[in-house]
């Protein structure tokens, strides 16, 4: 569905994005892990077409993403910080952007505006909202037009204990429908039962993309963050170095040879 190839990004001497190449699949939940600095917003951000490569090409649906804005349509993002309008009231922002996208009624999805309430805060301005309720407005426009990729960046920060099952429970949900979605986030322990690959970042380089059930069994930890901290402290395990994870790849994040990384 996104097909990523050799895709390069520096900003003045800091490379941020250094050759990745990765296939990402309807029905995959990857989550985009890395340390602060490793290229997972510029990535995400090139994929929107918020970012432009210096090198590289990156397909959606076998499309070239070459400046027409128009698949984004089919994606819902959730940016780490919402920025919107300060005076605009949260039930305005959610009528202009259902104006500006003209979707029936009965195929928006407005299921998170029904679970957080946000009708009740409808007619309060945005620049009086908490994070935490800033987040529950993002999410809800992430999903509000039932888009067939979601991108979510930290969607849980900031957001009560309550609330982030809520999300977690529609992100589960929409995974049943065979929806690509890329989360990253920084608190592992929300990405166990919602993962079905790793993508890992570091430096700017693609380490690894692998299914979660794979990266368990070489670390032999279940807990995803168990895992991913054995790999960032380079510690042995299964009685094989750790370097034995970040084997070479062929342009499209597979291991070179037989057995493939998804």
């Amino acid at each position: 569905m996104i097909r990523i190839e050799h895709i390069n990004k520096k900003f003045k001497r800091l490379v941020a994005l250094n050759d990745i190449s990765a296939e990402l699949r309807k029905g995959q939940v990857i989550s985009l892990i890395g340390p602060n600095g490793s290229g997972k917003t510029t990535l995400i951000k090139s994929i929107l077409g918020m970012v432009k490569p210096d090198k590289g090409k990156i397909y959606f649906n076998e499309e070239l993403i070459n400046g027409d804005p128009s698949y984004r349509s089919l994606i819902g993002y959730m940016p780490q910080i919402g920025r919107y309008p300060d005076n605009m009231r949260v039930g305005q922002l959610f009528s202009m952007l259902k104006n500006i996208r003209n979707v029936p009624a009965a195929k928006l999805d407005e299921e998170l505006i029904e679970k957080f309430r946000l009708e009740e805060i409808f007619n309060k301005p945005m620049r009086t909202l908490s994070g935490g309720t800033r987040q529950k407005v993002s999410a809800a426009l992430a999903f509000l037009f039932d888009p067939d990729v979601l991108i979510l960046d930290e969607p849980t920060a900031g957001l009560d204990p309550l609330s982030s099952e809520l999300l977690k429970e529609k992100i589960l949900k929409e995974k049943s429908k065979n929806k690509l979605i890329l989360i990253t986030s920084h608190i592992l322990s929300d990405l166990d039962e919602l993962t079905t690959h790793i993508m890992y970042l570091q430096e700017g380089k693609l380490e690894f993309f692998k299914e979660i059930e794979q990266l368990r069994e070489e670390t032999g930890e279940l807990k995803l963050g168990k895992a991913i901290a054995r790999i960032m402290k380079g510690e042995k395990f299964n009685n094989e170095w750790i370097d034995k994870m970040f084997v070479p790849k062929d342009s499209f994040g597979e291991i070179k040879g037989e057995n493939k990384v998804y």
